[in-house]
């Protein structure tokens, strides 16, 4: 049976996106300004405006995140 060499890989890392799609997905939000960090050496992101109406657009439900300390 021949492979279909069309597909590219989405990897998970504990029920998260992971792998080469998760990192152009991080940087192509950071470069949109959708997310961004409080400080350049911060560990976690957060949802800008911009990021609100983004996602939204996506049809993204982001009511089902729940607001946390950063």
């Amino acid at each position: 049976m021949k492979q279909n060499t069309t597909k590219k890989p989405a990897k998970t890392c504990y029920n998260h996106i992971g792998g080469k799609l998760g990192t152009l997905l991080l940087e192509e939000f950071v470069n949109k300004g959708w997310i961004a960090k409080e400080k350049p050496d911060a560990k976690h992101f957060y949802i800008t405006y911009d990021g609100i109406k983004g996602f939204t657009t996506l049809g993204i439900d982001l009511s089902q995140i729940q607001s946390e300390e950063i």
